[in-house]
């Protein structure tokens, strides 16, 4: 990426017109998970690689483009497709890769770096001291020059052959590695060791690529806790563990932070004091979700469709939560499962020691849409599954609720969640499969400008088995302000 790219960062909403977002293509990694080792690398299953990247993830990258960046592809399709290609225009270590500085390659970014020779030092010494490697293999990838080396860091594998350490398979999950807010950078801390690699390449991308180089001093580490490596297991809750997918920026005054499987509650307290002590934000509400790789991070249960409009799993609405259907004693045997608690608590910069409590989700939402963004039309959700078992169970396993606006009532969601479609539908949306919008948008039929209110189905058979929506596939960059 050049120097003197336009490199401005900005995101106060989750649904403004997206402007410039990081990605990861998937890799030759994700070939390599195996069965025994899925789980352990937060994979639900192995994926057939092919698939999803020629069946799947290349629409994403070619309607992403259509939005964001229209001259890297608009008249090129039949030749960027063509067999002789043979998907060039996709691969980041390819000299016709598409290069674009509106959809970032992380891959891109990372072997930008490792052409400065101090800063492949170091970060060969961290990978290879994270990893156990012996002292020949850190020779081996020093010897390496910059592509080769980033595409090993990424993929585990030297020349394609030779496996070094594991891959990192949920690399394609930007959306964990940081936050943009407003005008600053919230690196992650997983809470997971098949993350940990990760989270030292975004680091080091974060602090060293030109950039993000005007962006150094407003880039956010929490730091652990005084002896958090004492802790005994049953203290986990004290380790700092936070990412991305757990942080909303609703408004230029507000975000949202979950406690989850991912997130723990003592990272929620460093980035409240962090942020206020910044004068980022005015309102932090911390949304704290059952502890289930069900749910993994908040934006699994809920995502911002326009600033009235909202996708969510039913049981956390309101009618689920006060058991409304249930007889007496159903109600109060229910009530006292501590599991299956949703706790929401909302602490205002001017006012910490009085924070407001939601009784479900619904309320925050609505508070946000009403107050935050100041909709005047009636707020409206629509339910994962179209909120009737099972499919409200099933859908929401597959990203129901896991989407990402292009712009406003614009968002992209999986191709196989057909309730949760039909609930879109009966809510006024246009629905329309990939490959028939980058059909129409290449000849001219359909202009990105003039859609709205459209939920755009992508290919998922692949995809979706890696427990993961295309609002985790994206780092939001920059966002016109609402």
């Amino acid at each position: 990426m050049s120097k003197n790219s336009n490199n401005e960062l900005s995101v106060s909403s989750e649904v403004g017109r997206l402007r410039r977002l990081l990605v990861h293509s998937p890799d030759s990694g994700l070939g390599k998970v195996v069965p025994s080792k899925a789980q352990d690398w937060l994979f639900e299953d192995i994926v057939h690689l092919d698939t999803i990247r020629k069946n799947e993830y290349d629409f994403y990258t070619k309607i992403l483009l259509y939005f964001l960046d229209p001259k890297k592809i608009k008249g090129k399709l039949k030749e960027i497709d063509s067999e002789k290609n043979n998907r060039d225009f996709y691969k980041p270590d390819n000299a016709k890769f598409f290069r674009s500085e509106k959809v970032v390659e992380l891959q891109w970014l990372l072997t930008d770096i490792l052409n400065d020779h101090e800063i492949k030092l170091k970060l060969v010494a961290s990978v290879c001291a994270i990893e156990n490697c012996s002292y020949d293999t850190q020779k081996d990838l020093l010897a390496l020059d910059a592509l080769s080396l980033s595409k090993t860091f990424i993929t585990g594998t030297l020349n394609d052959n030779r496996m070094l350490f594991p891959p990192i398979p949920n690399f394609i999950f930007t959306r964990d590695i940081g936050i943009v807010i407003n005008d600053h950078i919230l690196l992650n801390k997983p809470a997971r060791k098949a993350r940990t690699r990760e989270a030292l390449i975004a680091k080091y991308i974060f602090f060293n690529h030109p950039f993000f180089e005007h962006y150094n001093d407003k880039i956010i580490e929490l730091p652990d806790t005084t002896h958090h490596f004492l802790l005994p297991k049953e203290g986990d809750e004290k380790r700092v563990t936070l990412e991305g997918g757990d942080v909303m920026v609703v408004s230029k005054d507000h975000i949202l932070i979950g406690v989850s499987e991912r997130t723990s509650m003592e990272a929620a307290h460093q980035a409240i004091n962090i942020l206020f002590e910044k004068n980022l934000l005015k309102k932090i509400s911390i949304v704290k979700i059952p502890k289930k790789r069900d749910y993994m991070h908040i934006d699994t249960v809920f995502t911002q469709v326009k600033k009235n409009v909202w996708v969510m799993l039913g049981n956390f609405s309101k009618k689920t939560m006060k058991h409304e259907d249930a007889d007496a004693v159903q109600r109060i045997l229910e009530s006292n499962k501590k599991e299956d608690k949703l706790k929401i608590i909302q602490f205002k910069k001017k006012d910490i020691e009085n924070p407001k409590i939601f009784d479900n989700l619904e309320d925050l939402l609505t508070d946000i849409s009403e107050h935050d963004l100041d909709c005047k039309e009636k707020v409206k959700f629509i339910y994962s599954g179209n909120n009737q078992f099972p499919f409200d169970a099933r859908e929401q396993w597959t990203d129901s609720c896991n989407l990402l606006a292009l712009k406003e009532g614009v968002v992209l969601g999986y191709d196989r969640n057909d309730k949760t479609v039909e609930a879109f539908q009966e809510n006024g949306f246009e629905v329309i499969k990939a490959k028939e919008l980058i059909d129409k948008l290449e000849t001219g039929e359909l202009q990105v400008e003039n859609l709205e209110n459209t939920l755009i189905l992508m290919p998922s058979a692949e995809l979706s088995r890696a427990r993961g929506g295309f609002h985790c596939m994206s780092m939001p960059l920059l966002r016109d302000e609402l």
